[in-house]
């Protein structure tokens, strides 16, 4: 990275630099307003452009997680903390965590139920292996199980494989009884409660789980295709400590072909069919991992911040095209590095963050949020200390749906947990960025579910304050012309200063952001 500096600046930082060497430690984060822009300003549409002409090029082969080319990306972000002097979160030169996770295969057997047999890649979607004769089949209706309701009440699912639903229920006039409103609960949305009814029904004793979602099954059977029809292996996952419970996925046709009464039936039901199940499937450990650097705060060093994005991006297809994920999520990515920069020349100057700031780069967004979901299960630094995280993705470029002041970004997940970061990120936003803040998508009942989809949410989940930064898709996203090309550099270096600024503010503030609205979490 270039050092750029003023004249100016570097003889006023020299001079505050020199005098307080012998200055209380306390008062040493005093920067004025015009030191603070000046650190702002040192991320560069230049900088910026260099970073993601290299990071989103052909040479670094979609960043997929897993691969060789996910090891270019890590030791590119490496490389670049180490020439900054920020080193490394856990200490030396080890800048990564690694994050166990399996590569699974294409599963080979079969699946009869009540003489029936169903094809896998066709009616049934599965990458576990399970093998059992006349294996019962419990139905658990939406497989809830609550203080305030259970669809297991007097039903033993013990080594019994349990159909369930997405969903959740409703009451005689139209209220969602969960929820006691108009509004569904979070057991609507698959992404927040899928892995939550595995896992009651694991802790149940069940030997499996056949899951009907007509959505979800559409998009596990387009993935399931793919990666039968370019010779790719199956999903991944992450490594569990024990043995994970078999997980099928079916849609509502093939549900009402094992029970008729699916759509309508109380939960409870033993059924009286029976399934004989013999499926391999061979899984290989990866090696990914997350990139984590550290500025150490200098009065509330056992307090953090997280400024995340994520490294990874889809690879490269059968016929070889690379997808370089210029904005998804390599803008997020060279925007971390060039807002560690900013601190980092801040602390040099003498004006370092009164709390810790962690820069975390998290693997495996793109295939399950597997990084962040890794980092928050076994932090490196204490969660209970972690103030908030600011987490970019996509910043570079602008909606074609929006309509307004192309200088915007959509802000998610700001006022969930924390009324006090929402208002922060409006007066740091007003005072040094004037962005356009658009919450379009920061309903978390919107039909995009964004709030579930970027790593902030493995934070939120863990009443972790989040800003999520995004500029929403567009006709380029997931495609191999998500090129370095396409990106506003102009956009994406406002934005960067944004969360820089928003940062700095969190870091500094005397007290620590407040949590008024945290959720229950079981």
């Amino acid at each position: 990275m270039k050092q750029i500096f003023y004249c100016g600046l570097i003889f006023a930082m020299g001079c505050n630099s020199a005098q307080n060497k012998s200055a209380d430690p306390e008062k040493l984060t005093e920067a004025t307003e015009e030191q603070r822009i000046s650190f702002a300003n040192t991320i560069t549409e230049e900088e910026l452009k260099e970073h993601l002409y290299t990071y989103a090029s052909d040479e670094f082969k979609g960043r997929e997680t897993g691969t060789e080319s996910e090891k270019t990306a890590t030791a590119y972000l490496k490389k670049n903390y180490e020439e900054m002097g920020i080193p490394a979160a856990k200490g030396g030169d080890n800048y990564f965590q690694n994050v166990p996770i399996e590569q699974t295969e294409i599963p080979t057997g079969s699946i009869t139920i009540d003489g029936k047999t169903y094809t896998i890649g066709s009616e049934i979607i599965t990458y576990s292996s399970l093998k059992g004769n006349d294996l019962e089949i419990a139905y658990a209706g939406y497989g809830i199980d609550s203080p305030d309701y259970s669809d297991y009440n007097e039903l033993d699912v013990n080594g019994k494989i349990v159909l369930i639903k997405l969903g959740e229920p409703i009451s005689a006039d139209g209220t969602y009884l969960l929820s006691g409103s108009k509004e569904p609960s979070d057991w609507s949305n698959w992404r927040e409660t899928l892995s939550k009814r595995v896992q009651i029904a694991k802790e149940k004793g069940a030997a499996g789980v056949l899951y009907s979602d007509d959505q979800y099954f559409g998009r596990t059977k387009q993935r399931f295709d793919y990666y039968k029809s370019s010779g790719h292996s199956g999903q991944m996952r992450l490594k569990s400590d024990d043995n994970p419970i078999a997980v099928m996925f079916i849609n509502s046709e093939t549900a009402a072909s094992i029970y008729p009464e699916f759509a309508t039936a109380e939960s409870g039901s033993v059924l009286a069919t029976k399934a004989q199940i013999d499926i391999d499937n061979h899984a290989k450990e990866v090696t990914a991992n997350n990139v984590v650097a550290l500025i150490k705060g200098k009065t509330k060093p056992d307090e953090y911040v997280v400024v995340s994005a994520h490294l990874d991006h889809v690879g490269v297809d059968a016929n070889g095209n690379v997808f370089n994920g210029a904005d998804d999520d390599g803008s997020g990515t060279v925007a971390v590095l060039e807002i560690a920069e900013a601190f980092k020349k801040a602390a040099d100057a003498g004006y370092g963050p009164d709390r810790s700031i962690i820069f975390l780069h998290v693997t495996g967004e793109e295939k399950g949020l597997f990084g962040s979901e890794y980092y928050t299960d076994h932090p490196i630094f204490p969660l209970a200390n972690t103030v908030a995280d600011l987490n970019i993705d996509m910043i570079g470029r602008i909606d074609p749906d929006r309509t307004g002041d192309r200088n915007y970004i959509y802000l998610i997940g700001s006022d969930k947990l924390s009324t006090e970061l929402h208002n922060l990120s409006e007066e740091v936003n007003k005072k040094y960025a004037n962005i356009q803040l658009d919450y379009k998508y920061n309903d978390k009942n919107d039909p995009n579910r964004f709030y579930y989809r970027s790593d902030h949410y493995n934070f939120a989940k863990n009443n972790i304050p989040v800003i999520f930064y995004f500029n929403g898709t567009h006709a380029d996203y997931h495609k191999i012309s998500d090129t370095p090309d396409k990106i506003n550099y102009d956009l994406l270096t406002n934005r960067a200063r944004l969360v820089f600024q928003t940062a700095w503010e969190v870091a500094n503030r005397p007290e620590r952001i407040i949590v008024d609205k945290a959720e229950a979490t079981e």
